[in-house]
């Protein structure tokens, strides 16, 4: 068993990689290049494909976990909705307490380790999110209480939380890990690629939502999602640039009507009355027909 040093220090070594390889958890990394890491001149596989928690056997305490992959339209395996707390969920392996996976987690909940959470968002495919830390054990939910390095300080195990400290909490979990995930899911399903001119540069692009996530439809899936180079989201949130119904782009008038530069032309102007360049190849990650006749209603009134 190695001591705490090494075990901090391959932590450290395996987050700053990550950080390195995903673009700053920007970009999801498939299961063979998660196998690409190297620590003290050997290979060290930070992801257990086959089991939900990764505890190597030199190590204490677990040093990873795993939310599988869920098609479009399928419930997800972990717990979506914030506790009372606003603070995470992730379930027992099983029903046993004492299953060795449950007591990693258990051990790195004493410990206070940082581990590493792989989402999948595409087969094979995982965006690393980290650090995250074990905060409490509810035993009779038979579930953990996680932390994505938010709560320290603010949450007790077991304490009452008030409604502006959980509102709080639970703005910083979303831009800590749902935004994200989000994120990755978008890209992966139009390529990295902007859906209204190609643009390919991944650092040049974001998952847009097409119905804002402040309303109680802007759910962060990929159907309510467009992946749009950094002018053309821009662009589409200031209800300059419309998608309608059947994915053709539109301008609005007076943006058409005026003379500027290049950007403006060739930017905007010249993708008015063109279809969307990339759309998703599985039909049901395709944008929601209902979401787009919401959002290109927005434009018209907006013009």
């Amino acid at each position: 068993m190695w001591d705490e040093a090494r075990d901090a220090r391959l932590r450290r070594e395996a987050m700053a990689w990550l950080a390195l390889r995903s673009n700053d958890c920007r970009d999801a990394l498939t299961s063979s290049e998660l196998l690409e890491f190297i620590f003290d001149g050997e290979p060290f596989r930070l992801l257990d494909v086959q089991r939900g928690i990764r505890k190597p056997a030199v190590l204490p305490a677990a040093l990873s976990i795993r939310t599988t992959y869920t098609p479009e339209g399928r419930n997800r395996p972990y717990e979506d909705s914030p506790g009372p707390d606003g603070m995470l969920r992730y379930k027992w392996r099983g029903n046993d307490p004492q299953h060795a996976e449950n007591r990693a987690l258990r051990e790195a909940w004493l410990r206070q380790v940082p581990m590493i959470w792989f989402f999948g968002i595409g087969p094979a495919a995982y965006l690393p999110v980290f650090p995250i830390f074990v905060l409490a054990e509810e035993p009779a939910q038979q579930q953990f209480v996680l932390d994505p390095d938010v709560g320290h300080g603010l949450v007790a195990a077991g304490g009452v939380v008030e409604e502006t400290m959980r509102r709080y909490i639970v703005a910083q979990t979303k831009r800590r890990l749902h935004q994200p995930v989000f994120r990755a899911q978008v890209m992966r399903a139009y390529g990295t690629r902007c859906a209204v001119c190609s643009l390919t540069h991944s650092v040049l692009l974001d998952a847009a939502h097409i119905v804002a996530d402040s309303e109680s439809s802007g759910i962060a899936a990929v159907r309510n999602g467009l992946a749009l180079c950094k002018i053309h989201h821009a662009a589409f949130d200031a209800n300059i640039l419309g998608i309608r119904p059947d994915l053709v782009v539109q301008i609005r008038r007076d943006l058409l009507e005026e003379v500027d530069g290049p950007m403006l032309r060739h930017g905007l102007q010249d993708r008015h009355g063109e279809r969307l360049r990339v759309v998703p190849s599985v039909r049901v990650e395709r944008p929601a027909t209902d979401r787009i006749e919401q959002r290109y209603a927005e434009f018209l009134s907006a013009g």
